[in-house]
């Protein structure tokens, strides 16, 4: 992987590289970092990755080349401005005025609210006294920490801050020292998320760089949907209005509240859900009201000055009704490269938002990722079916050619034809584990495909089997909530083990407890299909109840799936099956986590070895595990494994 990355940098080519777990692929990419002329940029989906970097793989790196490369080198870390305490707003935030844009997140004004206020109080005090201290002003660093609706209150989103340069607080500004450091720094590590907004703002946040490590890519695209996205809520609108109300004449202050009443009313009455066809006429008036609203709180306010009196809040004013204008024009212009919806919850506060999301980021990445710079693309799970075809067109890359992609040792195989500026290769590393004799892939074929929502009373049986036979040791993952919650159940009934249920702790909690107790399980959901590490005999029996297709009231999925039927392809086969295979992979993965390890994977889904064509392609994306569709060959194992 090191040759492969030095090669990738000195021909100026893109790489692909598929490195599984326990095969040192950070200090792989972050060697040949060292030598690169310039700052490298190393971008990673979770915090745990980000600080594993920071705190560990970096400090004994740096040690270690010291006296090969006569200095030490450097490494910042640079996150979003919201991650960093705000000086301009520490100094209003004890201005306890309920209706103040401070507490636009403030609950109605009942005994409740005033609980809560002094809550915030308390914290925003902590806050204060903290500011005097801190060197950073990063988040992460205040312990014990304070909780989102206080952090909001002494942060500064991006949107909302004016400047340096305007603001009279910009010389004491931590944000703006987090970047000067990321700008002397050889290494510096950011997130996905940051990066996404990079590049939709031209590339001005990240420092200028040669080299792009992305670490844990086949997060990136989703991260990059997710920072396209847009919303209007009622809830956004007042707050709006409420930052504004000084700044703009009544009129535009009662435009605002009447838009949102009348966006209340559209969302009450348009169910959840795609919307098709053209905005209903009830959405179309209210996003109507508040692109006009907008536009006139927008020109009332007019440019943010630097000797304007407060031009920190007339920014956050100013900034609140761009928002709501641009994403109010994007919904009326009804782009067919747009997809819509209606989301709805029943839980907390019964949010209610219209939704506007790009139907594909492929053609973003395309253009905003690859240029002036190689890029580093680096995951666990980065081929499907055994190519690596897919993810890559999810990147932006080029379409493959059949060449199969090259596994260590093998050398390096192009996968895509020799494309000026769009070059890439790609390269699996394969893993340090001994799939085969380390676990076993156990698919029940005999049980009837799963119809309904929840847990089939067959799969159930055979989860109880299973479960019994190794006495506890289960990772359970489910494809909802409601499946989750009827195998706790069932287990808690017919056994005597101790059964941990997502939601009824906190996760890092219940992770914890899963560790210690050899003979718990824990059950839970997609946030469970990736990032629990718990290697060792804490965890030998992984069960996964059905394929993890997306649902089809998922809106961008299945807006997607449609636009490829549309142009006479298969959705289910070019996004559904692709969404079900990453995130298979991922779940499957959380078996075999060191080279000591040993288990089983039982997927009660009978359609990974039924169904014709897919069945084959998700094995393929899988860890070579020894496979079985015998029943009585995994519960031999889980015997063997229990010591009975």
């Amino acid at each position: 992987m090191v040759a492969a990355i030095d090669k990738a940098i000195r021909d100026r080519e893109h790489l692909l590289v598929q490195a599984g777990t326990g095969t040192g692929k950070s200090l792989a990419y972050l060697t040949p970092s060292l030598l690169v002329d310039g700052p490298v940029v190393v971008s990673t989906a979770t915090l745990a990755l980000q600080n594993q970097l920071v705190e560990h793989d970096l400090p004994r790196l740096a040690a270690a080349v010291e006296p090969v490369l006569g200095r030490r080198p450097t490494f910042a870390v640079l996150k979003g401005r919201h991650h960093y305490l705000c000086v301009a707003k520490m100094e209003h935030a004890d201005e306890e005025a309920p209706t103040d844009t401070l507490f636009d997140d403030a609950p109605p004004r009942t005994t409740q609210w005033l609980g809560e206020a002094g809550r915030l109080g308390k914290q925003i005090q902590r806050l204060q006294a903290w500011a005097d201290k801190t060197q950073t002003g990063d988040r992460d660093e205040l312990d014990p920490g304070v909780d989102d609706t206080a952090w909001r209150q002494v942060s500064m989103p991006a949107r909302d801050c004016v400047g340096a340069q305007r603001c009279p607080y910009g010389a004491e500004c931590f944000a703006e020292a987090s970047r000067a450091r990321a700008r002397e720094a050889d290494i510096v590590v950011t997130n996905h998320s940051l990066l996404a907004v990079d590049m939709l703002a031209e590339r001005h946040i990240v420092p200028p760089h040669k080299l792009l490590i992305i670490d844990e890519a086949h997060e990136l695209a989703d991260r990059v949907s997710s920072a396209s996205q847009a919303e209007l809520t009622p809830d956004a609108i007042e707050r709006s209005s409420r930052r504004s109300r000084t700044l703009v004449p009544p009129a535009v202050t009662e435009s605002l509240a009447e838009a949102a009443d009348a966006l209340t009313v559209g969302l009450a009455e348009t169910p959840a859900g795609r919307i098709t066809a053209d905005l209903p006429d009830l959405l179309k008036q209210a996003v109507t009201l508040i692109e006009s609203a907008t536009r006139a709180g927008l020109t009332a306010i007019g440019d943010v000055k630097s000797d304007d009196p407060d031009p920190v809040r007339k920014q956050q004013a100013k900034a609140a009704l761009d928002d709501l204008s641009d994403t109010a024009q994007r919904l009326l212009e009804e782009s067919a490269f747009d997809v819509a919806w209606v989301e709805k919850s029943d839980l907390g506060s019964g949010r209610r938002a219209l939704v506007v999301a790009p139907l594909s980021v492929a053609g973003t990445l395309a253009q905003g990722l690859y240029a002036d710079r190689t890029v580093v693309a680096t995951s666990a799970t980065l081929t499907l079916g055994g190519r690596f075809d897919t993810v890559a067109r999810s990147l932006g890359l080029p379409a493959a050619t059949p060449a199969p992609a090259a596994r260590s040792g093998e050398g390096l195989t192009a996968e895509a034809p020799p494309v000026a500026g769009d070059g890439w290769t790609s390269l699996d590393v394969g893993s340090p584990f001994d799939y085969p004799k380390q676990g076993i892939l156990y698919v029940a074929a005999h049980l009837p495909r799963p119809q309904m929502s929840g847990l089939p009373a067959p799969a159930g049986e055979e989860l109880v089997k299973l479960v019994e036979t190794l006495g506890g040791r289960t990772l359970g993952l489910f494809s909802s909530r409601k499946a989750a919650t009827q195998a706790a159940e069932l287990l808690r009934a017919r056994t005597d083990l101790p059964i941990l249920l997502q939601g009824e702790e906190s996760l890092p909690v219940l992770v914890r407890k899963f560790r210690e107790e050899k003979a718990s399980c824990l059950f839970g959901v997609m946030s469970l299909w990736q990032g629990v590490d718990v290697p060792g005999d804490s965890c030998q029996l992984v069960v996964i109840d059905r394929l993890p297709f997306p649902r089809p009231d998922e809106p961008l999925a299945a807006a997607r799936a449609a636009a490829v039927d549309a142009n006479g392809g298969s959705g289910f086969a070019s996004v559904s099956v692709p969404i079900a295979a990453v995130r298979l992979a991922q779940g499957v993965g959380r078996l075999i986590r060191s080279t000591g390890d040993k288990g089983v994977v039982a997927v009660l889904d009978s359609r990974l070895e039924t169904a014709r064509g897919y069945g084959a392609f998700l094995r393929n994306s899988l860890p070579p595990f020894w496979y079985t569709t015998r029943s009585d060959v995994a519960l031999g194992a889980l015997q063997r494994l229990a010591g009975k």
